[in-house]
């Protein structure tokens, strides 16, 4: 078969035709009237193709949909039908205005929006923020609840833009009120809400009738729940700070988002959503977990001074599941105080949205603190409790103490003779490791001795540190010039904002720095004293000397915006503790004693156990491996 070409002439060829039809159609261009006259024609035919295929077309309803009051007419609805569908119904009913329905109880006051069905407003009747303005979880659109699903006439609905039919009853003590998107008077999703007497927590189920013809099961069903969460205290920084989103999952695992700037995950079994604002918290709870949560936090304080109104953003997507083509899911909602107490009484884990630790901290807060504080505050007054509950802890932390002293005083006196092993075995450092421990262990002392004490005090001071931020019972109550013990006291306001400080002066901080700085002069110098010196090694009294300084600096910048109530038990500890150490030191502990004590125990017989034993066979079967390698 012969290939085919093309040469130069057919290329030319072409060219020139090309260049003929590009001039006769530029010939033939229509005039701008002609344009005018294309554009307007076509224009209409579109329009008219829109209208004629809008009901094949899926739509996507937006709050204008909705934007027609009370329908007076057949072509009104017709209207209505044509953006809405099967829902245009609601929206012609008397009912699709933006009304309001108001229901109490002894602790709530709630006010339910008939545009979206949800609550429009929430108020805690029995609580007043830093500036007594009453506390309101919602208000102002703050908050937003939405159904997003799919309609087998392949629109999509989103429900928040859509006017729900209110009703109101009684169920003995409890108030129940419906709220209903009807598709007809027989079909309709209905948002019901039972709020119970003097009750923080009410009943809520999601369900529909007669609409499984009208929702798409081949599509998502998605529950949107956001918050915009309001400042109630007095420091946003503080406030803030243990602002955060907490999720149940799995059968009783709990976690939170945490607080980077934008937080973000996909959760599997999902049995609650907390959305927590220090005091007060949101709460969206199921017996019979979602499939997955969708959760996201953002943080809305960028600069103390300008962002006072929000704290963070919260969002919360939830699929519900079709049952027979019909949507039933029975949840409940929470809308109260971050209180223990409270949140415990109701046995569903609840309690775990106050952060009172993890592991034995928590335990240590739920076992004790909590029970002790709460016997002591049912007739002392709170400031009062925080100092007796801090000479119980201390009464029961003395041994602890006069153990970590009585083993400082050991090595202070040890001291010269260690000095003594260090400067004969300088030059072989086995050999010097070997009798300072032959030395320990007829006296009876151990450098670890001191440290083991402090380590049991660790998991004691960070339960407390946890507690008393999360002790609601504090929040509002006074003591001396301190206003409030769950936020920062005052004596004095600065004229300008100090990064890490803020503009005011906190006394009982300040309070605290003082006695820690003293604690730690004692306590550094009788390490100092007791720490022995070793070549080679690094001066460690420098490094105490620093700490020494250090501490009481952080503590007074750190503390300044924290609660009174943390400053004043710090204050209230580290006085106890220098008047302990104080009384050991002068009436207790006899320094001559204790070397007399350890020259006796160094004549009696030591029994090695078998960790020492085999300690001290490896150091010797190391020692002559290096004679070894020597002569060699």
């Amino acid at each position: 078969m012969e290939e085919k070409k093309i040469d130069i002439n057919s290329i030319i060829g072409f060219a020139l035709i090309f260049g003929i039809l590009m001039y006769m159609l530029w010939q033939n261009k229509p005039t701008p009237e002609q344009v005018a006259d294309q554009e307007k024609a076509k224009q209409e035919q579109v329009e008219a193709e829109k209208k004629a295929t809008e009901t094949e077309q899926t739509a996507v309803t937006t709050g204008e949909d909705y934007s027609l009051e009370t329908v007076k007419d057949s072509v009104q609805l017709s209207t209505l039908k044509n953006k809405l569908g099967s829902f245009a119904y609601s929206s012609s009913l008397p009912s699709a205005v933006a009304n309001e329905t108001t229901v109490e109880n002894d602790v709530l006051k709630l006010k339910f929006s008939n545009k979206g069905g949800f609550l429009s407003e929430i108020i805690l009747k029995k609580f007043v923020n830093f500036d007594s303005v009453p506390i309101y979880l919602i208000k102002d659109n703050n908050a937003a609840f939405n159904i997003n699903f799919g309609t087998t006439d392949s629109r999509v609905i989103n429900t928040q833009d859509l006017y729900f039919q209110p009703t109101v009853t009684k169920n003995g003590d409890n108030t129940i009120v419906s709220m209903k998107l009807k598709v007809s008077e027989s079909k309709f999703l209905e948002y019901r809400y039972e709020i119970k007497k003097d009750n923080y927590m009410m009943g809520f189920t999601i369900k529909s009738q007669g609409l499984d013809d009208v929702i798409n099961s081949s599509q998502d069903i998605i529950l949107d729940w956001k918050i915009k969460t309001y400042r109630h205290a007095k420091s946003v920084s503080y406030e803030n700070r243990y602002t955060e989103l907490i999720y149940e999952y799995e059968g009783g695992k709990d976690s939170y988002l945490g607080q980077k700037e934008v937080s973000e995950e996909i959760i599997s079994d999902v049995s609650y959503v907390a959305f927590k604002q220090h005091f007060f918290t949101s709460i969206l709870l199921t017996d019979s977990p979602f499939k997955t949560a969708e959760l996201k936090s953002r943080n809305l304080v960028k600069d103390e001074e300008i962002d006072t109104v929000f704290t963070k953003a919260f969002d919360a997507k939830l699929p519900l599941q079709l049952s027979g083509g019909e949507i039933n899911k029975t949840m409940d909602w929470y809308f109260g105080p971050t209180d223990y107490k409270i949140l415990n009484s109701y046995k569903r884990n609840l309690d775990e949205v106050v952060p009172l630790g993890w592991g034995i901290f928590g335990w240590i807060n739920r076992y004790v603190f909590i029970p002790i504080f709460g016997f002591l505050s049912s007739f002392l007054p709170y400031g009062f409790a925080i100092i007796v509950m801090t000479i119980l802890v201390r009464i029961v932390m003395s041994p602890v103490t006069y153990k970590s002293y009585v083993s400082q005083a050991k090595m202070k006196v040890l001291k010269p003779e260690i000095a003594e092993i260090t400067e004969k075995y300088k030059d072989n450092a086995m050999k010097k490791q070997q009798e300072t421990m032959a030395l320990y262990n007829k006296a009876g002392a151990s450098p670890m001795a001191g440290c083991l004490p402090a380590l049991v005090q660790l998991p004691v001071f960070y339960a407390l540190f946890q507690f008393f931020p999360s002790a609601f019972d504090l929040r509002q109550k006074s003591f001396l010039w301190a206003e409030d013990l769950s936020s920062y006291d005052t004596i004095a306001k600065l004229p300008f904002h100090i990064r890490f400080y803020g503009d005011h002066v906190s006394l009982f901080p300040i309070l605290a720095s003082v006695a820690i700085f003293f604690y730690m002069q004692m306590t550094t110098g009788q390490q100092m004293a007791a720490q022995p010196t070793q070549e080679g090694m690094p001066d460690m009294s420098k490094m105490m000397k620093y700490m020494m300084y250090f501490s009481p600096l952080m503590m007074l910048f750190f503390f300044n915006n924290y609660a009174s109530g943390l400053s004043l038990y710090y204050f209230v500890s580290n006085m106890i503790t220098i008047g302990i150490m104080l009384v050991i030191k002068n009436y207790i502990i006899d320094e001559d004693k204790i070397h007399a004590r350890i020259q006796e125990n160094k004549k009696k017989p030591k029994k090695e156990n078998r960790f020492q034993k085999k300690m001290k066979e490896m150091m010797e079967q190391a020692e002559k491996q290096k004679q070894t390698q020597k002569r060699k």
